[in-house]
């Protein structure tokens, strides 16, 4: 992390600013002792268990394990790289980086063709959200949106605006930037006129919503056309900067409350999404026109487990639903469905009825995946008919078979066995008959995807075992004290049972053994991942002595050093017990002097 920006100027920028400044603009933090204390920003909670140190200048949620520095921070909740974040925390304490540190991000690499399409997007929309807000060339579209029930805070949020009615104004204002013509076509702005040099725009009389990449850059657009023409809706071609299939609506605005919520919201088309942000539910996201991809569902698995589907009630819709939770499922994802009634959209639905209703009786509503499957296989179905009838219960168990709880595959054939009068054992013999087709698919296709970024609470342990107590405790002095990790280092080494420890201790040892000095959110931006930024932001936060004796560094690593005999232990019993059974006693009486001798060594 951060190898191309100079260590001294991480370690500047660390200094000058406060973690508990920067994170206080995302969090509502009070003070309660010596550290800050406010609700975790990632994983929904009503108790404050986020933690924030002015002193060591590191964050940690005890009910999610989240954890790490000012920089770290700013990853997890706006999904920055390294330089961003840096870069973020710079500007804000007023300290420059090299140019060439932020032009050459190469974690980003945009080529220059691409950086300049983006850049063009960027510009029209800011022009496009002047139009309809500012101008009198924009009122019709304006009063339009108003009267669709569109208020100006969501304009201004998703910064929609609006194309004039004419068929070059855009070219030559672009040109006049100092855009290219060819490669504005190319990023589907601008249409070259047949059989000539001269290029007209691509969007005319239309209020425009810009598209945006995942880390919030406009790459694309869809107008929606005031008069007859057709199509109603015109998007952007697929172009270098705008793939489709990769790109979620409104996700970069979602991401934090999909975090938060431990859920997200699917939806079809943007409008839905737009209507139903506005309704209170800002988990939203939306495919671009298209069916979900495995690119779009791997994209929300890495964040989220849980999806809530919440697609048109109509035929196409339904069959959308159920095509989207197979590809949801084959990632490892949590499906529930959000069932509209009366064949609406999420769009007409909230028009008619109301957010309030929307949020709560659809979403909030949203039952289990198989509960909507029930639904999809009676559609059309007379289930009086017995060939049908027995169709139904088929794909219901072919369904079954697939689920993982016994608990739900119990509660389903209960629900076959009373609706159609039939015993639970008949049931379930033709239930074993049935193998999971796609299991090991299925199961290959989670190993694929890359770990999720979301939290989830931390189930509650019981008391740790001593050994893993003393590792931690060792590690929180070694944070602490660079000549304690010395002598650890020549008393222990990394002979330490956990492998997360092991790997920490080694960083540990690296980074006092370049000449650091002991600071906690330094050592922290020296960690390869957040799993171990997390582990060391909660042992840093232990409660321990000032000074530790050398009894109790003693007994520390006794402990530590007492596991691996105690294992060794437990292996020789099991030798020992299968040569008795094999009748090869000499064996046997010479495994059991070795295992006194061990337990003698750890009295000592």
């Amino acid at each position: 992390m951060g190898n191309r920006i100079p260590e001294e100027l991480i370690e500047k920028i660390q200094r000058t600013s406060d973690i508990v400044d920067v994170i206080s603009e995302y969090v509502q933090l009070k003070k309660q002792g010596r550290n800050y204390f406010g609700l975790c920003p990632f994983h929904g909670e009503k108790s404050p268990s986020f933690s924030v140190s002015a002193d060591k200048q590191i964050f940690h949620c005890f009910g999610c394990g989240a954890g790490g520095n000012v920089f770290s921070f700013l990853m997890q909740h706006e999904n920055y790289s390294f330089i961003e974040a840096a870069q973020h925390v710079a500007d804000k304490v007023g300290i420059e980086l090299p140019t060439e540190i932020t032009a050459n991000d190469q974690e980003r690499n945009i080529p220059k063709d691409a950086e300049k399409m983006i850049e063009a997007h960027e510009l029209l929309k800011k022009f496009y959200h002047h139009l309809l807000v500012n101008t009198k060339e924009g009122q019709e579209a304006l009063d339009y949106l108003l009267n669709r029930g569109f208020t100006r805070e969501t304009i201004d949020t998703f910064e929609i605006g609006y194309a004039l009615d004419s068929w070059d104004f855009i070219s030559k204002f672009l040109v006049k930037r100092g855009f290219s013509a060819d490669l504005m076509e190319e990023a589907g702005l601008l249409v070259k006129k047949n059989n000539s040099e001269d290029y007209f725009d691509r969007f005319r009389n239309r209020i425009m919503f810009p598209i945006t990449d995942h880390h919030g850059m406009t790459i694309a657009f869809s107008g929606r056309v005031l008069g007859d023409e057709k199509p109603k809706y015109l998007n952007s071609p697929e172009t270098k900067i705008f793939n489709k299939s990769k790109i979620l609506y409104n996700f970069h605005r979602a991401r934090v409350h999909i975090r938060k919520n431990q859920q997200a919201v699917l939806f079809e088309g943007f409008a839905d999404v737009i209507s139903s942000s506005r309704s209170g539910v800002e988990n939203a996201i939306a495919t671009m026109g298209t069916s979900l991809t495995e690119e779009q569902a791997k994209i929300l698995r890495r964040n989220v487990s849980e999806i809530v589907i919440c697609y048109d009630s109509d035929s196409a819709g339904i069959e959308a639903t159920n095509r989207a939770a197979k590809i949801l499922q084959s990632v490892g994802c949590h499906i529930n469905v959000a069932m509209i009634q009366d064949g609406l959209d999420p769009d007409d639905y909230i028009k008619k009825y109301g957010s309030e209703k929307f949020k709560n009786d659809v979403i909030g509503a949203s039952v289990p995946l198989m509960t909507f499957k029930m639904s999809y296989y009676r559609r059309g179905k007379n289930l009086q008919n017995e060939g049908e009838r027995f169709q139904y219960i088929e794909n219901i168990l072919g369904e079954v078979s697939q689920l993982k709880s016994a608990v739900e595959k119990e509660i389903y054939l209960k629900q076959l066995s009373k609706e159609f009068d039939l015993s639970m054992d008949v049931l379930k013999e033709q239930l074993n008959q049935k193998k999971p087709k796609q299991e090991s698919d299925h199961t290959s296709n989670v190993k694929k995807v890359p770990q999720q970024v979301k939290r989830n609470p931390i189930a509650r342990k019981s008391l740790l075992p001593a050994f893993h107590t003393a590792e931690r405790m060792l590690i929180g002095y070694m944070l602490r004290s660079k000549d304690l990790s010395q002598k650890v280092l020549e008393r222990l080494g990394l002979q330490f049972n956990i492998e997360e420890h092991k790997a920490i201790v080694t960083y540990l040892y690296g980074f006092y053994e370049e000449g650091n000095e002991e600071n906690v959110s330094s050592f922290l931006s020296r960690l390869p991942n957040a799993e171990l930024q997390d582990i060391v932001s909660n042992i840093a936060m232990i409660t321990l002595n000032t000074e530790v004796s050398e009894q109790e560094l003693s007994d520390c690593i006794k402990q530590v050093l007492n596991h691996q005999k105690m294992l060794m232990i437990k292996e020789k019993e099991a030798v020992k017990n299968e040569a008795e059974r094999n009748k090869q006693f000499k064996e046997a009486a010479q495994i059991a002097m070795e295992i006194i001798q061990l337990k003698q060594a750890l009295k000592s």
